[in-house]
């Protein structure tokens, strides 16, 4: 069998309106082949996955019907255990690989289950797309995707970039493996091509020389722990001719001993290579980068492993002050802490502060302490800080991560985000915020957020819903291109809420005077206006239990679920294993002019 297209290694990055940019994904590559009466999922080398990962032949089978009309199809891609929504953990993909045992294959599929990332289609309907080019194919996947993969998990799509710079920092924060460069008008070919190329995310580290292998050529090199050695691997490439004779030269001379195998040498020998990984306590796809005459060996420690992960980029100094200082006393959370998860979340949660303007909740003492709201920028401000004037107030915009690492450092705790962008008076999204009587009616807020589902479902929107961090819960339905005014998405809302209350008054009213709404849950269809604000996903709380206005996955709306599951010590970890539930929300078009018209024609 021909392998299929395959990307060029280059440490150079290409420029130019000709090039697409896409994150390269740690899996397996595979091809989809999906008709009628196949599902079968195919390695670079032609075997047969499907027993590998069921868990994808059982996303396929549930959605078999809905794909008819697409059928015969051909799907390209990658499976990925994801790490985060840009990151494929390398070592749960290779394990997963290794199974042979269907209950151990089952088990893994329910722990650890897999995402078809797909960055490309070669077959629709029947039609062969493959010598159609990179951007023509690319289209038709989007579209595919809008219409039947936007509430299914197990299928991702892969979407470019126009240039390197976006994604390579997103890459970055994200630490994942690296980036595909793909030519706007590639046809899609069999085998390795310059057409696509990759830049890997390369990491570096100083360490020493240990030994050279003289049957193979290769140099083993090592690291310092506390008096002792720490091998570490091996390298070959990278190194030019004449360094690589110097260098066998040099520990010729400084020998420590010798036998048919190996010239070993003691340390002393520095060189800083770069890296992919480290895995099963070995460098991944070493490169020799330079020599290091300015170091010791004693310099070459352990703990660059261990704090080798890429921080989020920053233009700007952003100094931290007070990191002891407590923000959350009865969980012994200080400001630190609170860094440490801003700068964690940075990649998830900027993409809703961008282009937005700003009201932010201070404690700089912490929750227990004073709290107040700022909207205008205060005069101390940096000048990286960016800001948009609007009725008077000149407005924080966090467009980057120093701004939201300086307004973190501030103490600013909440940050609450109007509907509309500073570049529209259109609304972005619908939010629907259901606030429950109490934190002990929360269940309440649960049947609402999922009697909203099924309203959406019903007229085929997309929805959304997060945990508000407080008692409440909120549904988001994502707009794009300011297709509706204000006046359009109130006749939308208030028809969703004036639904709720005739099917359970007992349980929801829209009464704003909280003295004659009893027990039941206010849901407020009025704050979605212009000039009002949400809090923002991924927002923490001023709250003692350290919440997190969190985004959901819509099975995760059970009996058991509680706001306080979800604070600044359990996202992130929650992010690594589960991915992020709002992970494709700008992408989303709902189609909701058909709904206004019917809703107005109604009336």
């Amino acid at each position: 069998m021909k392998k299929p297209m395959s990307p060029t290694l280059s440490f150079e990055t290409p420029v130019g309106e000709k090039w697409k940019f896409e994150i390269k994904y740690d899996g397996y590559r595979c091809l989809l082949k999906w008709s009628t009466s196949e599902f079968s999922l195919i390695s670079k080398n032609g075997r047969i996955l499907n027993e590998h990962f069921p868990e994808l032949v059982a996303a396929g089978e549930s959605i078999q019907s809905k794909m008819k009309d697409l059928l015969p199809l051909e799907l390209d891609g990658e499976i990925v255990v994801l790490e985060n929504e840009l990151k494929g953990d390398f070592e749960a993909i290779q394990r997963r690989g290794r199974l042979r045992n269907e209950e151990t294959i089952k088990a893994e599929s329910n722990n650890h289950p897999v995402t078809f990332c797909i960055f490309d289609i070669l077959e629709l309907n029947g039609k062969n797309f493959k010598t159609e080019s990179y951007s023509e194919r690319k289209q038709k996947l989007y579209q595919m995707f809008q219409e039947k993969f936007q509430s299914e998990r197990t299928f991702k799509l892969v979407t470019s970039y126009d240039s390197f710079d976006p994604i390579w920092k997103k890459a970055i924060e994200h630490d994942s493996e690296g980036v595909i460069a793909k030519l706007v008008h590639s046809k899609w070919e069999n085998g390795r091509t310059r057409s696509w190329l990759k830049i890997k995310n390369y990491k570096r580290i100083n360490c020493f020389i240990t030994a050279f292998e003289k049957e193979n050529g290769y140099f083993h090199v090592g690291l310092w722990n506390k008096g002792q050695i720490v091998p570490i691997g091996l390298f070959k490439h990278g190194i030019k001719s004449e360094e690589e004779r110097a260098l066998i030269e040099t520990i010729k001379n400084n020998k420590s001993s010798e036998d048919k195998q190996f010239i070993k040498v003691d340390p002393g020998i520095c060189i800083e290579i770069k890296y992919l990984q480290f895995y099963k306590e070995q460098l991944r796809e070493p490169f020799f980068e330079q020599f290091r005459f300015d170091l010791s060996y004693k310099d070459c420690t352990l703990d660059q492993l261990h704090t080798n992960k890429q921080p989020p980029v920053t233009e700007n100094e952003v100094e931290i002050t007070s990191p002891d200082k407590v923000y959350w006393k009865a969980l012994s959370l200080t400001k630190k802490d609170y860094i440490d998860y801003i700068e964690n979340i940075a990649p998830y949660f900027l993409p809703f502060l961008k282009d937005r303007h700003l009201t932010v909740i201070r404690y700089p003492n912490g929750v227990e302490g004073e709290a107040f709201f700022q909207k205008n920028i205060p005069d101390y401000a940096p000048s990286f800080v960016d800001t948009s004037l609007h009725e008077g107030i000149n407005y924080i915009v966090c467009q980057s991560f120093d701004t939201l690492l300086w307004l973190g450092n501030q103490g600013a705790i909440e940050f609450h985000i109007p509907f509309q962008t500073i570049n529209s008076h259109q609304p972005r999204e619908i939010v629907f915020d259901l606030d429950p009587h109490s934190v002990d009616d929360f269940q309440v807020a649960v049947k609402g957020a999922r009697m909203i589902k099924e309203i959406c479902d019903q007229l085929g929107l997309f929805p959304f819903v997060k945990t508000s961090g407080g008692k409440g819960i909120q549904v988001h339905l994502p707009l794009k291109g300011g297709k509706y005014a204000f006046e359009e998405t109130r006749i939308f809302t208030s028809f969703v809420a004036d639904f709720l209350v005739s099917k359970e008054p007992d349980l929801f009213t829209i009464e704003r005077m909280k003295k004659k709404r009893g027990k039941r849950l206010y849901v407020d269809y009025i704050q979605h206006a212009e000039g009002k604000t949400i809090i923002a996903p991924y927002s923490a709380r001023g709250r003692k239990e350290a919440t997190v206005a969190t985004p959901l996955f819509w099975e995760e709306l059970n009996e058991q679920l509680a706001p306080t599951h979800f604070t600044i010590d359990t996202i992130i970890k929650r992010l690594n294993k589960k991915g992020c539930p709002f992970e494709n929300y700008f992408e989303v078009d709902q189609p909701l002019d058909q709904v206004i018209d019917f809703l107005t024609q109604k009336k």
